[in-house]
């Protein structure tokens, strides 16, 4: 009973099986944790936003565009996430593999450019010693681009898994739970693009 599945064809393929059904239930629960963790790296940040020392402040190093294009390629991938759980709730799975691999190459993408943004930051003058501010940047960002580069391995895992075994309702149940934690992470740096840059190109300026 504890592997019971259910064979209504309404139900989404990831809720088709008690073992994933829980382990979805479970994972909103880590979420919670996971929110808790960026909670606190977001109020260390605002205490800390003023505290720039003798080096740059925001308004001199963040560049607009440059945030922009990060959101963008992030925001895209979540996008492309959800039409990767579409296709597998059609039992695609050449459509799923094609989209997701869309989506770890986006993630990638931010990557790539937010690693070019800290070695400018820190050729600029400003890295995660140089004062309160930049310590706490560095954190929240950093922990925010660590946890995109644990999905991208996660759902690389998951994908590999599927291949062997095919969509079946627990790995469906996996690749659904990874969609949920991506567009977490989709979320988390709304709210970093919007506290950090945004607000850091503002109170800063002049």
């Amino acid at each position: 009973m504890a592997h019971a599945e259910v064979h209504d064809h309404n139900t989404p393929l990831e809720y088709q099986s008690e073992t994933g059904r829980l382990n979805i239930l479970g994972f909103w629960v880590f979420l919670g944790a996971e929110i808790a963790l960026f909670s606190t790296l977001f109020a260390t940040y605002l205490v800390l936003m003023y505290r720039t020392g003798d080096g740059p402040t925001p308004h001199e190093l963040f560049e607009l565009k440059g945030v922009l294009i990060e959101t963008f390629l992030l925001l895209t991938s979540s996008f492309t996430c959800g039409i990767a759980i579409h296709e597998m709730r059609r039992r695609n799975r050449k459509g799923l593999f094609i989209w997701m691999i869309i989506t770890l190459a986006l993630g990638a993408g931010f990557l790539g450019y937010e690693i070019f943004e800290f070695v400018t930051y820190v050729h600029e003058g400003a890295a995660i010693g140089t004062s309160a501010f930049w310590s706490g940047f560095f954190v929240i960002v950093g922990t925010h681009g660590l946890h995109v580069t644990m999905g991208i391995a996660w759902i690389t895992l998951i994908l590999i898994q599927v291949a062997r075994r095919g969509l079946t309702p627990q790995t469906s149940a996996k690749v659904f739970i990874s969609s949920l934690y991506w567009h977490f992470l989709d979320v988390v740096w709304i709210f970093i693009f919007t506290a950090v840059y945004l607000t850091g190109m503002v109170l800063h300026n002049g």
